[in-house]
């Protein structure tokens, strides 16, 4: 009975995916030229190993051809027959993303891997090998011994999946038939008969394929046999033996081997209680779970949480003729739920590290094309956010990390004249506070120019003034276009982006603020609720409608005394809150309501705080405070501006909830 082994890709490709950053995160911390851990070697070759092995195993022929080959170079490495040059970390980086290109081209159908690029790379790994070289070479150079060649294998064999592309990537190719009981290739490569032969032994068991130099090309019937000096694919740990009569056509000249063996295992513990104790499996910790099981899960927490607050409302309606073990039973139910909801929320919540640990190559990449020597710090990488957080981040965050390598950190020469040391610093940082998530990025650079940014926003004819606080003018640079950059590099200062990275972070329900000092660095700081899942709220009234503020945006709320308001320049209305004067924006003229009150003084104000301003909402009145479960607009209705999204209330009211930017931007005209 065959088994379908397509039901297990899925797991296959996450699993390789965590072998690859394992790779990648390992080979970002080993120094060139120093003592590299033995530890951290192997684990990175056992990681290649298992692409390798499931690649095969899935039908993956491809990817675990060229996995072997950089199996091979590590394994030279971790056995200290080469040493890790920086050369070699860059040719193992470069071919761990072609193989994460094969895992996305088999995954999502994406377009595969260019043939000229693989054999490009496949000829740096084979480089590698050589004693002495750092950087890969070209393989004319490094392999003057390539030319033409005669490959032979059993006919039996067949034509194995993934070998003609192999050939085409190593050479021309050239097929001559059939020759008694074998397939004949004509192969032109520049490549040596010990690096094709290691190429080809996966496609080809050892012992079963016959590869031969040949001095010139072959003239009619297959000249090309005569007088040859054939390379056996055999082990290397058997001498070098004339070719066996069973090989038929070709004359016995002594043969050249070639080691084409697959990698022997690591020998077995000698005493018999310690190799037991090895291969004891652990029990497993963690289950895979599928995260729309997840986010069904979460949806019916949701539901519960509503029915929970329908069941309040009731209660609280019945007043004194509600029993006290009704009342008790309430308040356990509320328990109950709240902690439901924090542990499956729980699930879905993944350590910060899986985004940061997409930018220590960035940084290192980037320092060496900049020409600036960079040291990346990465603190409270186990701080966890929601899973739906991940893939949002890592384009705000990257763009942010350009930014602060390309404008924030100076040249070595600007450091030096500045007295600092010659390496820059950059730091990620991620930690919990208020209920909120803060990650952090951080250089220690010239920091921003408050001159600069002003005149460059006097020339984009922004409404600016010399007399704003800084916390005000750094928000200038999230102006769509504002740029402040002498000259535009391949990297960043074009004046694109700051104003996505912004509107990024505040449809994640999160804002963004910068902290600057001339001189000494500059820090940017996105804060991100725990989830987009489940929000605390104010519910506010407006006529007859209900609207969500969210609770981390709200700072307080005062009924003001009618001399407290005022209006500037006969347009904007101004609110003065202990000497400090903040803009009063209507709620009900933004969205054309018709209110219960007209007048600041005979309503509410709530204080808000978005994008570092402090901002005054006039409202009807104050409804509650509690937890709102969050439901997307657009997947049910339309985006409309203003409104985030949408929830639904304990009695069954749909209620919307506030964009605070948004709604600031619209109040302001913008």
């Amino acid at each position: 009975m065959s088994i379908d082994l397509s039901q297990f890709h899925a797991a296959f490709f996450d699993e390789a995916a965590e072998h690859l950053e394992t790779i990648e995160r390992l080979l970002l911390e080993s120094q060139p030229g120093q003592t590299t851990d033995g530890e951290a070697l192997n684990a990175i070759f056992r990681a290649a190993h298992s692409i390798k092995g499931s690649a095969g195993t899935f039908g993956f022929a491809d990817i675990a051809g060229f996995t072997h080959g950089l199996e091979n170079l590590l394994d030279r490495i971790r056995r200290g027959e080469l040493p890790l040059t920086a050369g070699r970390i860059s040719v193992c980086l470069k071919s761990r993303d072609v193989i994460a290109d094969q895992l996305a081209a088999h995954r999502d159908g994406a377009t595969a891997v260019d043939p000229g690029r693989l054999a490009e790379i496949e000829a740096a790994l084979l480089a590698a090998h050589d004693e002495g070289t750092d950087m890969p070479v070209p393989v004319a150079a490094s392999r003057p011994d390539g030319g033409h060649y005669l490959l032979c294998w059993d006919r039996q064999l067949g034509h194995p999946e993934g070998l003609q592309d192999r050939l085409a990537a190593l050479g021309t190719v050239q097929p001559c038939g059939e020759q008694g009981e074998e397939l004949v290739f004509q192969l032109q490569s520049g490549l040596s008969a010990t690096d094709i032969a290691e190429s080809l032994a996966f496609w080809l068991p050892p012992g079963q394929f016959r590869l031969e130099h040949l001095e010139s090309q072959g003239d009619e019937a297959f000249g090309v046999f005569v007088d040859t000096q054939p390379v056996v694919a055999t082990s290397a740990t058997e001498p070098a033996v004339p070719v066996d009569e069973g090989w038929g056509l070709f004359a016995p000249p002594a043969a050249a081997t070639v080691d084409v063996s697959p990698p022997v295992a690591e020998p077995a513990a000698t005493g018999s209680t310690p190799a037991l104790r090895q291969a004891t499996p652990q029990p497993e910790t963690s289950i895979r779970v599928n995260v729309e099981k997840v986010d069904q899960l979460l949806n019916r927490i949701g539901e519960l949480v509503i029915t929970q607050s329908m069941l309040a409302q009731q209660v609280e309606r019945l007043g004194t003729l509600a029993s006290e073990e009704l009342q008790r039973g309430m308040a356990q139910l509320e328990r109950t739920t709240r902690e439901l909801q924090e542990a499956v929320m729980s699930v879905r919540m993944l350590p910060v590290a899986s985004v940061f640990g997409r930018f220590p190559r960035l940084v290192r990449e980037l320092g060496q094309k900049l020409g600036k020597a960079v040291e990346l710090q990465v603190i409270g990488e186990q701080t966890e956010i929601d899973k739906s957080f991940v893939e949002k981040l890592t384009d705000p965050l990257t763009h942010l990390v350009r930014n602060s390598l390309d404008h924030g950190l100076e040249s070595a020469e600007g450091r030096a004249s500045a007295g600092k040391p010659p390496v820059g610093r950059l730091t990620l940082r991620a930690f919990h506070q208020g209920g909120h998530i803060v990650i952090e990025v951080s250089d220690d650079g010239a920091g921003l120019q408050r001159d600069r940014i002003l005149a460059k926003a006097r020339e984009q004819g922004l409404n600016v003034s010399d007399t704003m606080n800084d916390a005000e003018v750094w928000q200038l640079i999230f102006e769509p276009g504002f740029s402040t950059a002498q000259a535009v590099t391949d990297v960043s200062g074009r004046g694109v982006g700051m104003d996505v990275v912004r509107r990024n972070i505040e449809a994640m329900g999160g804002s963004i603020r910068i902290e600057s000092l001339a001189g000494v660095g500059t820090t940017i700081s996105l804060h991100l609720p725990l989830t987009l899942a489940i929000l605390d709220g104010m519910s506010i009234a407006i006529g007859n409608e209900i609207y969500i503020l969210p609770l981390s945006q709200v700072v307080e709320s005062l009924q003001p005394r009618a001399e407290d308001v005022f209006t500037l320049a006969g347009q904007h209305r101004l609110l003065r809150v202990r000497g400090e004067c903040l803009p009063l924006l209507a709620l009900w003229e933004i969205f054309d309501i018709q209110p219960r009150v007209r007048e600041a003084h005979e309503g509410l104000v709530i204080i808000i705080t978005v994008a570092s301003q402090r901002v005054a909402l006039l409202v009807d009145d104050l409804v509650s405070q509690q937890q709102f479960v969050v439901k997307n607009l657009e997947t049910n209705y339309r985006r409309v501006r203003g409104l985030a999204a949408a929830t639904i209330l304990g009695d069954g009211q749909v209620a919307f909830i506030l964009d605070g930017a948004e709604v600031v931007r619209m109040g302001q005209g913008g």
